[in-house]
């Protein structure tokens, strides 16, 4: 039987110039440029490896040195009299793109006071088993209270124990400072803690965070 069917007429471009198969696969093996043999340049790799200084970190004997800026554990920091700067906003929350921190704000009061400010951070989590270090919890902190240290070693065997709570985000306590709760040693006002006003007692020293 003949067939009858029109013949498909090949496709054309934008330009009108016609659309045809590639044949490159029909042209055979491409001819090498190089004259040394292919082994050999293989070889060469390897060779080229073995008298480059080996990289051998002795971890966990020798701690290794991290970056001063390395994105690790984060850090809950005080003002110089011991009281928080953490405010209970939640901003840091907010910003954070994995859902890894929660926040539940509390109120200042006479008797018991932690931060500077009328609020504070009653309950602070963070689940490192979603956090990805991406460091923007930093930067929406308005207050600088929550920081990131060159603290790496996260791991566990426990999902539990990788849900840190705000007892364990909080820096220590350093000489001069006084738990919380206690009354603003530093001012009258929050705004003594936060101005850094030059040349006043009341204001906090500008100095290198607490990681």
């Amino acid at each position: 039987m003949s067939d009858n069917r029109p013949e498909r007429a090949p496709a054309t471009r934008g330009g009108g110039e016609v659309d045809r198969p590639s044949t490159d696969h029909l042209a055979g093996p491409k001819v090498r440029d190089s004259l040394i043999p292919a082994p050999l340049q293989g070889f060469g790799v390897t060779f080229a490896q073995i008298f480059r200084k080996v990289t051998t970190e002795q971890y966990p004997f020798e701690p290794k040195v991290t970056k001063p800026r390395y994105h690790g554990r984060h850090v809950l920091n005080r003002h110089p009299d011991g009281l928080e700067k953490c405010v209970g906003c939640e901003l840091c929350a907010w910003a954070c793109p994995a859902d890894a921190i929660y926040v539940e704000g509390g109120d200042n009061t006479e008797e018991a006071r932690y931060s500077p400010g009328e609020r504070y951070g009653a309950v602070y989590q963070i689940n490192y088993l979603r956090c990805i270090f991406c460091g923007l919890c930093i930067e929406a902190c308005p207050t600088r209270s929550l920081t990131m240290s060159n603290d790496f070693e996260l791991a566990d065997d426990n999902r539990q124990d990788l849900i840190y709570t705000k007892e364990q985000l909080m820096a220590p306590l350093l000489p001069g400072m006084e738990q919380p709760p206690h009354p603003m040693r530093l001012g009258d006002d929050e705004k003594d803690y936060y101005l850094r006003v030059p040349g006043s007692s009341a204001a906090e020293p500008v100095r290198a965070e607490q990681v």
